[in-house]
């Protein structure tokens, strides 16, 4: 029970050290931020011209248009924050750099509760900023165009937690390793600039070169992106399958990564979910591991 409070006290503690710094929170936003100013200025009205050349005899409204194009964005930014805002948001580094986890260490508390409650701190402020975003994307499709069934919103709502899982754990095993502001720079530059572009935020998979495609696909994140792609745009694709022939609805998809492929073989959604909970449960048996072996380090040094 102790050690429950105790817990509890330091993730609270990580949490508003998080949002207190301003700096760190907006550092985490700069690569939604930017996607958002390049769908506004351009990617918006891409995506919609490739869609019309697709359908090409076939019209669609600006509803349905602005609708798909809305669910596109929604879903590049929250497959992307789910990655971006747990690296950003990881307090463990910081607190290297300020020299605070040394003073943590020299308390009572074991390694592993220390090491818990910054994995914990880290998800609950990867899912505040990620379900925020979330909602107001929400209020933004009711007013462009909204074709969500009730069963889509709760798979989004999943698809979110199971992507900031990953990210958060992915985030706490390399940043457990970082311990200067040269590589929390470093390590936070590089998932911001090159995830927007792999996981297919940017640009859709199906543009990329078939190399690329293909290693892009043993990255666990990308079936979560493809999973929020097939969940928020999916009523639209189902409305203008009313009207469009079957095999262009299929190249939509295919265009827009709403279909996946590892190697020219689909994967479906129940696989695609397989994968990312099995990087899940991967990711925190090695967390755990690393847990464990530096609280039986403290414990070591503790006896001597």
């Amino acid at each position: 029970m102790k050690d429950l409070r105790i817990l509890f006290t330091l993730v609270k503690r990580n949490i508003k050290l998080y949002f207190k710094d301003k700096g760190v929170f907006f550092l985490s936003l700069i690569t939604p931020l930017i996607l958002l100013v390049l769908f506004i200025s351009f990617l918006g009205n891409v995506y919609k011209s490739t869609l019309v050349g697709i359908l090409g005899e076939y019209s669609v409204s600006d509803k349905l248009l602005n609708a798909f194009s809305g669910g596109w964005l929604l879903s590049s930014i929250l497959g992307v924050c789910c990655i971006t805002i747990a690296f950003c948001s990881n307090i463990q580094v910081y607190d290297k750099i300020s020299g605070s986890e040394l003073d943590l260490n020299s308390t009572p508390t074991s390694k592993k509760t220390i090491f818990l409650s910054y994995f914990i701190a880290n998800l609950f402020t990867t899912l505040i900023v990620c379900f925020t975003a979330m909602a107001v994307g929400f209020i933004y499709l009711a007013i462009i165009g909204w074709y969500l069934s009730f069963a889509d919103v709760l798979l989004i709502i999943l698809d979110v937690i199971l992507c900031t899982l990953f990210g958060s754990l992915l985030a706490s095993i390399l940043m457990s390793f970082i311990s200067s502001q040269g590589g929390l720079s470093t390590v936070s530059t590089l998932v911001s600039s090159l995830y927007g572009f792999l996981c297919g935020a940017y640009m859709p998979l199906s543009q990329l070169s078939k190399g690329i495609k293909n290693v892009v696909m043993f990255i666990p994140g990308t079936y979560g992106v493809v999973l929020l792609r097939n969940h928020y745009m999916g009523g639209v694709i189902d409305e203008i399958s009313k009207t469009v022939p079957s095999e262009l609805v299929e190249v939509m998809r295919d265009s827009f990564d709403g279909n996946a492929y590892f190697f020219n073989n689909k994967v479906e959604i129940y696989q695609m979910y397989l994968i990312l909970g099995a990087s899940i449960v991967v990711l925190l048996g090695v967390y755990v591991s690393i847990a464990m072996l530096r609280n039986k380090k403290k414990e070591n040094k503790s006896e001597n």
